[in-house]
């Protein structure tokens, strides 16, 4: 029989070639200002993370992101400072771009490259969504000529009215076991002073089933302690269909979220604290902690008038009695406003005698300062001389010191919880906070005694005595 010939077989083209796939770049990011810009740094760092490597050290980084801080003249100088020096660390080719995110972008937009040249992008808070994409942008551009006329270089909503969402998926730069909750965006209240609706937008609130899942997935990342924070958080659910119980009736669903020990309001607004507020700071304690943060800015009714507040001194002290009458054990936080324009020595006393009379347990106060685009800076002089403002801030803090140290002396032989939140690095000893004392801001407590803890955890303890505006406690058997 004749041999039977192979089949030919027919070659397989070549596998087309997988483009390279770009190194993930080394994304350093600074942070500036308040908690409320924190959470949005937050945000930033979780989508970078998606697809590049954060580096802790900005010198270490290919790309920086400074997300800044507009707020007032002090909070610029920094956020300027801080862009200028990462420019001059790209300058030298220690760096391959520079990224300006946050308030100051918003507010600013092409003019930051007037005050510091070198910055790649600026990026709107409406535009965070877009971060990778810009990323990519500035690590890929060919040259000069291409930067200067891309659309990425400056992406800032005109109208910072964005809408809100659940800010999930972020990478917290908080200890594990406290956090912030942004329950809305933006604010009505139209203060003389304020530049925050110029680059924050009007008020809007963050839905109910938003803040729900943010706060779940908080506490599932270890969160024991969420501090709630807005330009007004009281204000909370008065846009949302449905939600006429408004704060009070977001605090109860807050307090049922799965690891939550502590609920902190921060940023009240006097003229927003409702009776149905005030009930839910009595009877959701211990979860919602007897603390409420509420500037008032001043006592007097004209100086309040002048700064487009909406309540009257006698309105404050009724609110301020009723708070202290029925939520019991409350701490009051509060910040004060001074040398505001047309601000007289009689008006200044009358709050120095007030913050006497009513004894805040904690209390800050500001310089006026005289804001562009604010119709304080538009229609009044500013007539306080500097020298006198920051001689009224030292006055009125001097007036605080010992009601502070007062109320230290308080805690005296009386067991609270404290979280636990490290160790001190001079002493070693360990450190913690009361549910009256917000992160970052207040006293801290002075763990003594041989019983340990572990920070994060939240331990019982005896105060054994004030030092200052801290205290000394031991820790008790579990």
């Amino acid at each position: 029989m004749p041999r039977k010939l192979p089949t030919a077989q027919k070659k397989k083209p070549p596998a087309p070639k997988k483009a390279p796939r770009a190194r993930p770049a080394r994304v350093g990011v600074i942070s500036l200002g308040c908690p409320k810009n924190m959470v949005d740094t937050e945000v930033l760092l979780g989508r970078v993370a998606e697809e590049h490597v954060i580096c802790a050290d900005p010198a270490d980084a290919d790309v920086v992101i400074v997300n800044t801080c507009g707020f007032i003249d002090q909070a610029r100088d920094e956020s300027l400072a801080v862009i200028r020096e990462m420019a001059e660390l790209k300058a030298a080719g220690k760096l391959q771009g520079l990224v300006v995110a946050g308030c100051l972008a918003q507010r600013w937009g092409d003019k930051l490259r007037e005050e510091a040249p070198g910055i790649d992008s600026v990026l709107g808070m409406a535009e965070y969504g877009q971060i990778n994409t810009v990323l990519k942008k500035v690590l890929t551009a060919r040259d000069l000529a291409e930067r200067a006329r891309a659309p990425w270089r400056t992406l800032v909503a005109d109208d910072p009215t964005f809408a809100v969402e659940a800010q999930t998926g972020r990478l917290r730069v908080t200890p594990p076991h406290y956090a912030y909750l942004q329950v809305s965006e933006g604010c009505d209240n139209a203060c003389t002073f304020c530049s925050i609706p110029t680059f924050r937008g009007l008020f809007r609130s963050k839905p109910r089933a938003a803040v729900l899942a943010e706060a779940e997935e908080l506490a599932a990342s270890g969160a024991l302690e969420l501090n709630l924070i807005s330009q007004d958080t009281t204000d909370w659910g008065k846009d949302l269909p449905g939600e006429q119980a408004g704060l009070a009736g977001l605090l109860p669903d807050l307090a049922a979220v799965d690891g939550v020990r502590w609920l902190r309001l921060l940023y009240a607004y006097p003229g927003h604290v409702s009776d149905g507020l005030i009930r839910a700071l009595r009877d959701l304690q211990p979860k919602v902690v007897p603390y409420l943060d509420m500037p008032i800015q001043h006592i007097d009714t004209q100086m309040l008038k002048r700064m487009g507040r909406r309540h009257t001194r006698e309105q404050t002290r009724a609110l301020l009695e009723k708070l202290r009458a029925e939520v019991p054990g409350l701490v009051l936080r509060t910040t004060f406003i001074v040398g505001f324009p047309g601000e007289t020595e009689a008006q200044f006393q009358q709050l120095v005698d007030f913050v006497d009379e009513f004894r805040f347990e904690r209390v800050g106060a500001f310089p006026y300062s005289h804001e562009p685009d604010t119709p304080a800076g538009e229609h009044f002089e500013d007539d306080v001389p500097a020298e006198v403002k920051a001689e009224r801030v030292a006055r009125l803090m001097e007036a605080q010191q010992p009601i502070a140290f007062e109320h230290a002396r308080g805690l005296v032989g009386r067991e609270v919880d404290v979280l636990v939140e490290g160790v001190d690095a001079e002493t070693g000893k360990l450190v913690g906070r009361t549910p009256y004392d917000a992160p970052e801001i207040d006293p801290h407590v002075r763990i003594g005694g041989r019983r340990k803890a572990e920070p994060g955890r939240l331990v019982r303890a005896k105060v054994t005595k004030a030092d200052g505006y801290d205290v000394v406690a031991e820790l008790l058997a579990r």
